[in-house]
């Protein structure tokens, strides 16, 4: 697989997720260490569905976990603060595409059994193959919660206006 999307939107999310003052979200949404706790948990559940594939199983990718409250808060408390946490998710997600440049067309196109949720509704219920997992990621996943964190640093300049 190539992974210079990924890569590049990920560049992008660092960049905006150390602006400092990041807001609470006004209408209750994710503040920007849940937004990156999030990310850190998806990326290390498709990293190891993707080593999993390699291994020879048949993973399956389920990201309730990823948006589970609970799961979030630990995973912010286990980190010293955002700069430690950005470290954290910028780490996870090069051994993410680390693993996914290593994927051969063979191994990118095994099935996996996928169930995605978002803001409590069904997005997906289906088998995918692994490649579109990944590349899902590039294409919207990472690039919504850079907008989502740009929006906490609109939502500031709001407030102070």
């Amino acid at each position: 697989m190539i992974t210079t999307a990924l890569r590049s939107a990920y560049e992008k999310l660092f960049e905006t997720a150390s602006i400092p003052d990041l807001s609470e979200d006004g209408d209750g949404g994710w503040n920007a260490d849940q937004i990156l706790a999030h990310l850190l948990s998806v990326d290390a559940a498709i990293a190891a569905v993707a080593l999993g594939v390699v291994a020879g199983s048949r993973p399956s990718f389920d990201n309730r976990i990823s948006l589970d409250s609970w799961n979030l808060d630990r995973i912010i408390a286990a980190h010293s603060g955002r700069s430690n946490l950005i470290d954290h998710v910028r780490n996870q997600a090069t051994i993410l595409c680390d693993i996914a440049d290593q994927l051969n067309d063979q191994t990118s196109s095994v099935l996996i059994p996928a169930l995605l949720l978002s803001n409590d509704a069904l997005v997906l219920d289906q088998p995918i193959p692994l490649a579109s997992l990944i590349d899902g990621l590039a294409e919207d996943h990472v690039p919504v919660h850079t907008q989502q964190l740009l929006d906490l640093r609109v939502a500031v300049r709001e407030h102070i206006s």
